[in-house]
């Protein structure tokens, strides 16, 4: 059995299991999810602009979820950009319809935003209804093959330059993190627009590498540095190993005590989340049951894993049930864990 296969199993395992759990209450709650989206349009709001990766993939998922949803109601793409997602966070949790006709996908830090004392994020984001995401991202550092820094053991030791995007960025604030928790040497060069200029810089030897990038945006839009050995990936940047890179050593793996492992798992499960698909709090049960399976079937549904493969969308998914236990953990952090990995987050004073 091919391994998507086997990830497609497990994962609809999981999500299943809860479905059948919340509908034990009843034939009367399944009908009732019936009836409501039957002949009804559900909107699917998206964070950001049209043309990025999240729209891409939320209108990817919307040309299917209507077919797994009871009734068959037709699933409206809709943007809400502002503020990387925290204008719809805000919105969803505070004002939309709690009837399971609003969805949202969010950047995957969002979440957290709260925890780490954004003023401007309204929201407790454990009360969600987290439905699912399309994919698990495994981020990266990545080094230019001439810079002589190639393993982890060399960020440790050695000086690295590395570009950055912004302070608020993940080829920042993941810097921020490696050098003030595990140690590593890394010299931040910061001002580029964003990540392709960053890729630009390796190339012209600026800089040396840089970190806050997803395997999966690496190998869509630059295979030929991987098929060249132009770049080599020294250390997985998530909470698990990408089956693609199984002789990649992992961040948790240099976290030398639980203080350590708190934070960097605080931090990095944003990466987990992926791209994250969430409804209001306060929905009814079968709502939620309702919303978990098809999001389930529809990334086990072949027709989708088709049309993302043409497309080069990666699907790994990560149920609904999985993220809400993820986030209910990360706002359970000790305060203090949560402090230190703020001021961390915000750089060096």
């Amino acid at each position: 059995m091919a391994r998507s296969e086997k990830v497609q199993m497990r994962f609809r395992a999981v999500v299943l299991g809860f479905a059948a759990a919340v509908l034990a209450v009843g034939a009367a709650g399944a009908q009732g999810a019936g009836d409501l989206y039957k002949g009804k349009n559900v909107d699917l709001y998206v964070g950001f602009s049209a043309g990025g990766g999240y729209d891409l993939y939320a209108r990817a998922v919307a040309r299917y979820l209507g077919r797994h949803l009871p009734g068959n109601p037709t699933v409206t793409p809709k943007n809400m950009d502002g503020a990387g997602s925290l204008r719809l966070a805000n919105w969803l949790y505070n004002l939309a319809p709690k009837d399971g006709l609003s969805l949202g996908t969010l950047a995957r830090g969002t979440a957290f935003d709260p925890l780490f004392g954004s003023t401007q994020a309204q929201f407790n984001a454990s009360k969600y209804n987290w439905i699912g995401s399309a994919n698990n991202e495994v981020s990266t550092c990545v080094l230019w093959a001439t810079s002589g820094v190639t393993t982890m053991d060399d960020l440790l030791s050695k000086p690295t330059i590395m570009g950055g995007s912004g302070g608020a960025a993940d080829t920042d604030q993941f810097v921020y993190v490696m050098n003030g928790v595990l140690g590593t040497k890394i010299k931040l060069v910061q001002g580029y627009p964003g990540g392709n200029e960053v890729n630009l810089a390796m190339e012209r030897g600026e800089v040396q590498g840089r970190c806050g990038w997803s395997w999966s945006s690496l190998k869509t839009t630059h295979p030929e540095w991987l098929k060249d050995k132009k770049v080599t990936v020294p250390v997985q940047l998530s909470l698990t190993r990408h089956a693609q890179l199984p002789n990649t050593p992992l961040i948790m793996d240099y976290a030398k005590t639980d203080e350590d492992k708190q934070i960097l798992r605080l931090v990095f499960a944003r990466n987990v989340m992926g791209r994250p698909f969430v409804a209001p709090p306060g929905l009814p049960a079968d709502r939620v049951a309702a919303l978990r399976t098809a999001f389930a079937d529809t990334m086990a549904d072949k027709e989708f894993l088709s049309e993302a493969g043409k497309i080069d969308l990666e699907i790994n998914p990560v149920s609904g049930d999985e993220i809400q236990s993820l986030v209910a953990d990360a706002y359970k952090t000790p305060p203090e864990i949560v402090k230190r990995t703020a001021d961390l987050l915000k750089g060096p004073k």
